[in-house]
Formats: C-alpha cells, sequence, structure tokens
C-alpha cells in the first residue's frame, strides 16, 4: 500500500483570491439599498424570532448608512479645505510678492 500512495499525483489546488479591500466593501455597503436580498433574508429566516431584533437590524443598518454618508461628508470637507489651503497658500506668495515690490520702489 505504501507504494499506491506514493504514486498519487498531488492536485494542485488554485489560490485563493484576494480579500476585498476596505473600499470595496464600503462601495459594496453603499450600493446596498434597504431592500437588498442580504437584509430581506434576515426577515424571512427571523420569523421565530421577535419583532425588536429586526428592527433593531434595522437600526444597525440605518446606523452604518448614516456612518457612511458621514465619512463620504467628511472626505469631502477635508477635499474642499485641502483646495482652500493651497488657495491661500498661492495669494500669500502673491502677496509677499507684491509688498516686496511696493517695498523696492523709490520714494
Amino acid at each position: 500500500m505504501n507504494i499506491i500512495s506514493k504514486n498519487k499525483k498531488r492536485v494542485v489546488l488554485p489560490s485563493r483570491p484576494e480579500p476585498p479591500t476596505v473600499d470595496q466593501i464600503l462601495e459594496d455597503i453603499d450600493r446596498a439599498g434597504p431592500n437588498d436580498p442580504v437584509f430581506s433574508i434576515l426577515e424571512l429566516t427571523g420569523q421565530d424570532q421577535s419583532q425588536s431584533s429586526v428592527s433593531e437590524v434595522d437600526l444597525k443598518f440605518q446606523q452604518c448608512r448614516r456612518y457612511l454618508e458621514l465619512n463620504e461628508q467628511l472626505q469631502e470637507a477635508r477635499s474642499r479645505l485641502l483646495h482652500q489651503r493651497e488657495q491661500l497658500k498661492l495669494a500669500g506668495e502673491q502677496l509677499d510678492r507684491d509688498v516686496a515690490k511696493v517695498n523696492s520702489q523709490p520714494l
């Protein structure tokens, strides 16, 4: 029996796919609506559960959605602030040049 086991070929399995990134997960959650099958299956399987647990799931879902909305708003605000900061920096440099130009003019 030892000879038979040595003659077996090893099957090479395909490698596992990479897990999704956080951005991919957030994008997927963002696109999911309240009537998404993943969330509606909870109602179908929860027939023997109390109604409060279903509303608890809805509450958690709404909290997650709100978190994602706020996170997106924060990212947009950050982008706007970075742009405004750059504009202020350029305006400050222009002001410095103008002040130097005025100071270098004869009286």
